[in-house]
């Protein structure tokens, strides 16, 4: 997974205002916000309502949809958001396919103390965990 696939997973260069080439990006992007346009992006890639996605940030759904679409989230909803992405950037890229990955994230895991790993994803160590899952499905070693 690269920096450019977390970028498209948010809507764009056109969407974020800026290229995601590095970590650094990351931060100064979290650090300032995203849009919310970009998280419906990100919602889309996930096949997400806002109900949905509002389950896995810091954020009521009420919230959200007041929102403007140009209007910057919070840095606390902003970096999570933005690990959110890096997720699904991740998984679409060891599954080779938006839709199997998808269909992973509902499905128990045994590595995961047979929990789905959407149900990881409301928290930063979550996401650290479904991300570690992910490394050692694309190495082909036991889940």
């Amino acid at each position: 997974m690269g920096y450019v696939q977390v970028e498209e997973v948010l809507g764009g260069e056109k969407v974020l205002g800026q290229k995601i080439r590095s970590i650094n990006d990351l931060v100064e992007l979290g650090r300032h916000g995203i849009r919310k346009s970009a998280l419906r992006h990100l919602a889309a890639s996930m096949s997400l309502t806002w109900r949905d996605m509002a389950k896995l940030l810091p954020i009521t759904e009420r919230t959200l949809q007041r929102y403007q679409t140009q209007k910057l989230l919070s840095q606390v909803v902003s970096e999570q958001a933005l690990q959110l992405a890096e997720v699904v950037a991740t998984g679409i890229d060891v599954f080779e396919d938006r839709d199997n990955f998808l269909a992973w994230l509902s499905l128990p895991c045994a590595a995961l103390g047979n929990r789905k790993p959407m149900e990881l994803l409301n928290s930063r160590f979550g996401m650290e965990l479904v991300i570690d899952e992910l490394g050692r499905i694309s190495h082909g070693l036991p889940a």
